[in-house]
């Protein structure tokens, strides 16, 4: 984390007031929550839309706060206590991350994309842990405020810094690449997420290309090559390197002899090695993460070996592809962190063509953020569920709906589900489960599905 005086500070952002008074004071981390605030931290006081952390100085001073970051603007700020003044105290948490990470030795990867970010982060991780001393972004530390707090979190003697970008609007991937300026970055794919805000696949393209504004010019942009949007646009961008992985073999990387079970994938990749490589995920779209991961890997001069043994590695963080023993025998596959029609296609398909002679179920909820199409993306998910591979088609919420009324196309009524209530979802899940069956829960993470996992879980 980082660790100077406030003298040293006070050169890296602009602070408008005096501290010489407070020059040799050390602080060690950054943190804008009192709850979370450990002694020694520099405290900053954010104003959000519901709350301005200014209200809680004192208590931060209480808990051992070594100093505080204050927005001008605000009035009474502490007398006689190490406070820092600045014009924008986001804008100065901001600065002072870049000012960090510049100091840093550390090189960067930063990774985006409409689905698969934290995934592909996990791999990427896994696999430069073992030839370097990795920081990775925790959780879902990605926007405005997340990622400086994960640059400020890191160890000076980080070697490889992997930094989660996530977006909602126009504009804020741009801001997140010049605060990190990373040696490579990662674009894992174009969907559907964010259309409500962006209004367009090819805009998220736009937006997701952002990442390309920190890069410098021996840089290294790593993409999908199957998606003409991404394709297109890159091709007018030539002051960076860039590399491109997919289906096929027109790609940089790509995957072949690809098997796919419960407890992970095996493929190989020509050039790399002729042996399988193991994945421990299951589904096709999570081999596409790796390879991303693998052509980063390469660039930072990791053997295969290394490749090998960090891809066998691989732990994800929660809720993302979580294989858990239910009741009755079942296995229960929650992938209910977030929801896109991408990422949905991405597993039922994977559900589907699993080597597994269980019945599948699917619980699927709503997909949000979708923008004007949200009723036809529903649908367009139910009417491609395939009638020969699922027994039962679950559905909760009211955009959910619109799937079981895309299913009816193929799928008898009594096979399908509709519900807005979790205790009575939970109550006709248990009655249909006879045993043994396989059930995946996938929907957008504002609904909440975990609920109705943890409700069919062993206990």
């Amino acid at each position: 984390m980082i660790k100077c005086t406030l003298g040293q500070l006070a050169k890296m952002i602009n602070v408008e007031n005096d501290v010489m008074e407070f020059q040799n004071i050390e602080i060690a981390g950054v943190s804008f929550d009192t709850r979370l605030i450990e002694p020694g931290n520099l405290f900053v006081a954010l104003i959000g839309d519901a709350n301005d952390g200014h209200k809680y100085v004192d208590i931060a001073f209480e808990k051992g706060a070594a100093a505080v970051l204050w927005q001008k603007d605000v009035p009474n700020p502490p007398k006689n206590k190490p406070v820092l003044q600045v014009e924008d105290t986001l804008r100065a948490l901001q600065d002072l991350a870049h000012s960090y990470r510049k100091q840093n030795s550390a090189k960067v990867i930063a990774i985006t994309g409409s689905n698969g970010k934290t995934t592909t982060k996990d791999i990427v991780a896994a696999v430069f842990s073992e030839d370097y001393k990795v920081h990775k972004t925790d959780g879902n530390f990605n926007n405005h405020i997340g990622l400086p707090l994960t640059i400020l979190a890191m160890e000076e003697t980080t070697e490889i810094a992997i930094l989660e970008m996530g977006m909602s609007g126009k504009g804020e991937i741009a801001l997140l690449t010049r605060i990190a300026e990373p040696d490579a970055a990662i674009i894992t794919n174009i969907g559907e997420a964010h259309l409500q805000d962006l209004g367009s696949r090819e805009a998220i393209a736009d937006a997701k290309l952002e990442i390309v504004e920190g890069l410098p010019k021996n840089g290294l942009l790593i993409y999908p090559g199957n998606e003409p949007l991404l394709v297109k646009k890159v091709s007018s961008l030539k002051q960076f390197n860039t590399c491109t992985f997919g289906e096929t073999s027109e790609n940089d990387i790509y995957a072949i002899d690809i098997t796919i079970e419960e407890n992970g994938s095996n493929f190989i990749v020509p050039g790399l090695s002729d042996e399988p490589l193991f994945l421990p995920i299951s589904g096709k779209h999570n081999i596409m993460n790796a390879l991303a991961a693998i052509l980063a890997a390469k660039e930072f001069l990791i053997s295969p070996t290394s490749i090998r043994a960090g891809l066998k590695s691989v732990k994800l963080s929660n809720m993302r592809m979580e294989w858990h023993d239910g009741i009755k025998g079942t296995r229960i596959l929650n992938d209910a962190y977030n929801a896109s029609p991408t990422a949905m296609r991405a597993v039922i398909s994977m559900v589907e063509k699993l080597a597994d002679e269980r019945e599948k179920i699917v619980v699927l909820g709503d997909m949000l953020e979708l923008g004007e199409k949200e009723v036809e993306f529903h649908e367009q998910i139910g009417e491609e569920l395939n009638p020969d591979k699922i027994k039962y088609v679950f559905t909760y919420g009211p955009l959910a709906k619109h799937i079981a009324s895309g299913a009816r196309l193929h799928f008898p009524d009594e096979r399908i589900f509709e519900f807005n209530d979790k205790e009575k979802l939970i109550n006709v899940l248990n009655e249909k489960v006879e045993g043994n069956e396989l059930i995946l829960f996938k929907a957008s993470r504002g609904v909440k599905l975990e609920e109705v996992v943890n409700a069919m879980l062993v206990r």
